[in-house]
């Protein structure tokens, strides 16, 4: 499994609390969702308790280092994603699950709302085996949500994490540097 991250330009320091975004800190663990436009998605996971940094990126796709233009031309496979430095004794993977079902639509396969592409995909990318397992069990819980309120099948693809690339640093905190930017998420007021 590959899950380093590469060495696109960008700061270390996270603009929103200035915690070190490359080092994964003693007792701390990695996530990794995909769940639309990464810059809301981002804010998001930032906001809660015990998660340490967020950075924004792409993965699962078939380009090593891939640009955002490239993975806007849809070429690269690549999907937009948010990788969090969480706390798991302070928040646990299954609360950061709930989040990431609760705060998109994972019914619309290649698109979030009006954002159109593969890069826009619902994924989950799990760093164990054990966050695999609790992947495929909050997909089927939130299935059965989804399924009562006469919605569709969910399209997320679920694997163990692939390399994370960065994205280039002026996407990183994107909605903490432009308050007012464009957040592109719209969950379906679905709670399990």
């Amino acid at each position: 499994m590959m899950t380093s991250a590469t060495t696109m330009p960008h700061a270390s320091a996270h603009f929103v609390n200035g915690e070190n975004v490359d080092v994964l800190p003693e007792g701390m663990a990695f996530a990794m969702f995909g769940l639309g436009c990464f810059w809301g998605a981002e804010r998001k996971f930032w906001q809660l308790d015990g998660v340490h940094v967020t950075s924004v990126g792409y993965a699962a796709g078939g380009n090593e280092h891939p640009t955002y233009k490239q993975v806007c031309s849809g070429a690269t496979g690549h999907n937009e994603v948010v990788r969090v430095i969480y706390n798991p004794e302070i928040t646990s993977y299954q609360q950061l699950l709930k989040v990431f079902w609760q705060a998109h639509n994972p019914t619309q396969g290649d698109r979030q709302g009006n954002d159109k592409g593969t890069q826009y995909r619902s994924g989950l990318y799990a760093f164990s085996e054990q966050q695999l397992t609790l992947a495929n069990e909050s997909k089927a819980s939130f299935q059965q949500v989804l399924s009562k309120a006469g919605l569709g099948a969910i399209t997320t693809e679920i694997m163990l994490a692939p390399t994370f690339y960065f994205a280039e640093d002026y996407h990183q905190q994107y909605l903490a540097k432009e308050p007012n930017g464009y957040c592109g998420l719209g969950g379906l007021g679905l709670t399990y």
